[in-house]
């Protein structure tokens, strides 16, 4: 729900912002693990709800998203290739392809030679190796205009069972070789290989999970030059990941977008959990579980305000507050929406820190700050 929420919000913002990079203004898509389209109940699956986005823009003038999905399976592909088909009716351009991502890949980047071109890489397992992204990213397609972006899906369960096979003396040698094409090297094994030997191996391994997954992000970001953030999605904000949505971009926009996009999605996920009795009965999970708004807000805007304040004692000159987006955030990237920056330079403004105060500035990311030392 929330990946899916996320990619709603966030794939007609990435069409809008990139759509004008195009030569034939198109925007290509590619859905490398599409699924069915649709659930069994006619909520939109991953597929679906690109097309839905497809379709909204094809209502705009000429811009077009260009959509490319990927499925294995025979009878999931027929149910895809079914939506896929009725939404060709309306106009939507779209394509499936029976088989693994890996043999469209290179198609499908082709043919975006000059269009932005967004990947969504959402597996139930493992994802494609780390050497064949770096090769895409880096090497074909290695410019900041026309966009290129990805999100992908890190399963933690899938690190927390590899992980098992390093600890253990019967460990299935081929299951890790995989895993060591995914990370680009063995050196995640080491995380696990140190778990061993501590006294509580399971909180050591959980510790390694999130070691593993973080220097994934760090190593696809080096090996890329591209700037990428890895957003935990957990069942609560007090357990651990089940997995980590990786995001890469060139664009300060779109790290700025995306940000607020997963915060967003966030809080509707939040929403819509059905309480359920915890297992005393006297408190359900939602209320025991569900972060309130307000309250990480209220945290959140003085945090973000000092900083601000540092980044301008730093710098000591203005600065647009899209091109500083983790600076500014801090730890409440993907925590909270755009407005509460607004909010932080107001607070800066009134304790006589800074001239701006964000009036008359009708996106919060175009904000520019001026240190307290210069006139706006």
């Amino acid at each position: 729900m929330f990946k899916h929420d996320l990619l709603k919000r966030y794939l007609p913002q990435f069409g809008g912002m990139t759509g004008t990079q195009s030569y034939d203004k198109r925007v290509v898509y590619l859905d490398g693990y599409a699924g069915e389209g649709r659930y069994e109940d006619g909520a939109p699956a991953s597929a679906e709800i690109a097309l839905r986005v497809a379709s909204y823009l094809h209502g705009r003038p000429g811009l077009t998203l260009d959509c490319f999905f990927c499925e294995p399976q025979p009878k999931s592909f027929e149910r895809l290739q079914a939506v896929v088909q009725h939404y060709m009716t309306y106009g939507v351009r779209a394509h499936a392809h029976r088989g693994e991502v890996d043999g469209v890949l290179d198609q499908v980047v082709a043919r975006a030679a000059r269009e932005p071109l967004f990947l969504f890489l959402d597996p139930c397992g493992l994802v494609l190796p780390q050497d064949r992204l770096v090769d895409v990213l880096a090497h074909k397609r290695p410019q900041k205009r026309p966009a290129t972006e990805l999100l992908m899906n890190f399963s933690m369960m899938a690190v927390w069972r590899l992980g098992g096979h390093v600890r253990s003396p019967k460990g299935n040698e081929r299951s890790l070789q995989r895993f060591d094409d995914v990370c680009g090297g063995t050196w995640w094994r080491e995380y696990f290989a140190d778990a061993v030997a501590s006294r509580d191996k399971d909180d050591a391994a959980a510790d390694a999970i999130e070691a593993v997954a973080a220097e994934y992000a760090r190593r696809l970001e080096r090996r890329t030059g591209m700037l990428v953030q890895s957003v935990p999605v957990s069942h609560s904000p007090r357990k651990r990941a089940v997995y980590r949505l990786v995001f890469a971009t060139r664009s300060p926009y779109g790290l700025w977008v995306f940000g607020d996009s997963v915060a967003r999605a966030r809080a509707t996920w939040w929403e819509t959990l059905e309480e359920r009795e915890d297992d005393d009965g006297l408190f359900t999970v939602a209320s025991v579980t569900r972060p309130d708004p307000k309250e990480v807000e209220a945290k959140a805007v003085p945090e973000i305000a000092e900083n601000l304040a540092k980044l301008l004692a730093r710098i000591r000159r203005p600065i647009k507050v899209v091109d500083h987006t983790l600076d500014i955030f801090g730890t409440y990237y993907g925590q909270v929406t755009e407005p509460v920056v607004r909010q932080a330079v107001r607070l800066l403004h009134e304790q006589g820190r800074t001239p701006s105060n964000g009036v008359g500035v009708r996106k919060t990311r175009e904000i520019t700050v001026y240190p307290g030392h210069l006139a706006a």
